[in-house]
């Protein structure tokens, strides 16, 4: 069996388990609540079965998003498990929205609750049950890397405090009469309301593409630097997630200049397999820059023009310096922080002062995004 077929029947497999648990938690506590007339026991059930939920729309994702290549998607099907986090994105919301409306129809309205000891026992589970649960669910998804079964933790763990709330009303209500279960039902349905925007948030993020953790894309580049002395740096490495297992990418690499066509083949066929073996990260494409090694005078221009360059605050990086001194050409690529408010100004102004630095010559650079 594949890594890709582990995955997918751990995450349904951990689903299923958070499914019929909800479950459980639904029956008893939607019994509790109407039984003791209390409206934060019913939208905590009513939280819990938007949990179930969320889990079922998990495992029809990760089951779409595990089909076959197609001729309408050579890449895969991954990206179907950010739209199944969307749904329970809006899932999420919808159930927060209607637990305050109701919240607020108790309030308004208010009615004594009964509790009783069969009551408090079963919150009481619930608390248990969601922190075991959350915490089965987090150490799961981060072994088989998926975002849903560890933001459905996250939850399962936020729930077991937000259950733990309820409770403690009603232990005040018990001991005082002092009825605050509407009012909690409301901080309940306004945290149900936040998680769910705050998933559909992250699942935008996904689709929109965010930039990839640094000490990721650093490792490729530092690892593809030190797979040969030929090799002078690894740069504009951007990557392409199409599902969580599926990421592929291009980067540049400077070589220098003595490396011949051939020799330039067989690295980039050694770098492709080498970073899928390591990263799992498939290279679909492998720039080259050349780096000037055969004349001092290159060398010298290009200590100058980086010196220049990296005296700018906000400049990060030079890179993909090439000269030809005959036709007086010259290229090269900077990065600047994205906190420079107006980077576009400072590119344009360096370019400039590089250009009065060598009259007469073609300058040719390119501002980079730093991933």
């Amino acid at each position: 069996m594949s890594d890709i077929e582990n995955r997918e029947k751990t995450i349904v497999r951990t689903s299923v388990t958070g499914i019929l648990t909800n479950l459980f938690l639904v029956a008893f506590k939607m019994t509790a609540g109407l039984l003791a007339n209390s409206i934060a026991v019913v939208l905590d059930a009513v939280n819990n079965l938007s949990d179930a939920l969320s889990s079922i729309i998990t495992i029809v994702g990760v089951k779409l998003a595990g089909k076959a290549s197609d001729a309408r998607h050579p890449l895969g099907h991954g990206r179907i498990e950010y739209l199944s986090a969307l749904a329970v994105a809006c899932l999420v919301l919808y159930a927060g929205v209607t637990s305050m409306v109701e919240s607020i129809k108790k309030i308004i309205h208010p009615a004594a609750p009964e509790y009783s000891i069969l009551t408090l026992v079963i919150i009481a589970v619930g608390v248990v049950t969601k922190i075991i649960l959350g915490t089965y669910f987090k150490k799961t998804g981060k072994k088989v890397n998926s975002n849903s079964l560890v933001a459905s933790g996250e939850d399962a763990r936020f729930d077991a405090i937000l259950s733990f709330s309820v409770f403690v009303c009603a232990l005040i209500y018990i001991f005082t009469h002092v009825s605050l279960e509407a009012y909690v039902g409301g901080v309940i349905a306004v945290f149900i309301i936040k998680s769910g925007i705050d998933m559909f948030r992250d699942t935008v993020d996904d689709l929109l593409g965010t930039a990839f953790d640094r000490q990721l894309t650093h490792d490729i580049k530092a690892y593809v630097k030190d797979m040969d002395p030929a090799i002078m740096g690894g740069y504009d490495l951007i990557l392409h997630s199409y599902g969580p297992e599926h990421t592929v990418g291009s980067i540049h690499i400077a070589v220098k200049d003595t490396t011949t066509a051939e020799e330039i083949d067989a690295l980039s066929r050694r770098i492709t397999a080498a970073v899928y073996q390591k990263f799992h990260v498939l290279l679909v494409g492998i720039g080259i820059y050349s780096y000037n090694t055969k004349n001092d005078e290159a060398a010298e221009m290009r200590s100058h023009v980086t010196h220049l360059v990296m005296s700018h605050e906000g400049v990060i990086q030079v890179h993909g310096f090439y000269v030809d001194l005959a036709k007086k050409y010259m290229s090269f690529d900077m990065i600047i922080d994205w906190n420079i408010k107006d980077r576009e100004s400072l590119y344009r102004k360096i370019t400039e002062e590089v250009q009065k630095e060598y009259p007469g010559w073609q300058i040719h650079t390119t501002l980079d995004i730093n991933v």
